[in-house]
């Protein structure tokens, strides 16, 4: 089975768990201790930034299923020349407070220049879906991507700089976004969806009742301080996905 292929069973059973340093996550260091997590934990695959020595780096210490994201159709094209399993058009939650903003026609734009410039009978190829985007807006990009064979969708919250209450009434209302994303995209394609931003051990079952076939969890790893952390984090987070198959094959 290849790299790709385990992703992709993991997916069809609906637990994958996707591990992301971060879009604009270049510490090579904490880049290295987000994969040995990922790896050590047994999630399904993990998320690093379109950076030829970090991609390099990683596709070198690990042989689990490695994506990459970026906005740039060209940084996708190199990093699958650099051995990437997977692209990903998104993560657009982490630019948000940089004061980036993504359009419906930008995003599908994007789309079509990296298809441009890849193979994608060879290529898994995943989309961010914007969060900001009105919900009938998002539906419909989702039945655009998914016409044009794009292999799986990511739904999002967005970046909010306003204070959220702490304990689990704030790690809620910061998931509340993508979850009801998740649940209006579900109900209207059947491509599979991976839902992120404010998923964490808390929320992640959550997501799988909202129609998920995987989540992507980054800040609940990547921004904890010891490796030890992020390992437990990520071990939870696979667990919690594992029960979701459980729950799966006791519906059928």
């Amino acid at each position: 089975m290849s790299r790709i292929d385990s992703f992709k069973q993991a997916l069809s059973e609906k637990r994958a768990v996707k591990i992301i340093a971060g879009i604009d996550n270049f510490d090579a260091d904490r880049v290295r201790n987000v994969v040995i997590a990922a790896e050590q934990s047994g999630a399904s695959a993990v998320d690093i930034c379109a950076d030829r020595e970090i991609i390099s780096m990683v596709r070198s210490m690990t042989d689990m299923p490695v994506f990459v994201s970026s906005i740039k159709p060209q940084e996708l094209a190199m990093a699958i020349a650099l051995g990437a399993d997977a692209i990903e058009l998104g993560n657009f939650d982490a630019l948000y407070k940089n004061g980036m903003s993504f359009s419906y026609s930008q995003v599908m734009d994007l789309v079509h220049e990296t298809l441009n410039l890849i193979n994608k009978e060879d290529v898994f190829f995943c989309v961010t879906i914007p969060g900001s985007l009105e919900v009938s807006e998002q539906i419909a990009m989702a039945r655009e991507l998914e016409d044009l064979g794009i292999d799986l969708i990511q739904t999002e919250g967005h970046y909010s700089s306003d204070s959220i209450p702490t304990g689990v009434r704030g790690l809620v209302e910061r998931a509340e976004l993508t979850l009801s994303n998740t649940i209006e995209l579900s109900r209207n394609v059947e491509i599979p969806i991976m839902t992120a931003t404010g998923i964490n051990p808390t929320t992640a079952s959550l997501a799988f009742a909202s129609g998920a076939s995987a989540i992507g969890c980054g800040s609940c790893v990547n921004k904890l301080d010891s490796e030890i952390s992020m390992i437990a984090v990520s071990k939870s987070l696979v667990e919690i996905a594992s029960h979701n198959v459980h729950r799966v094959h006791e519906l059928v």
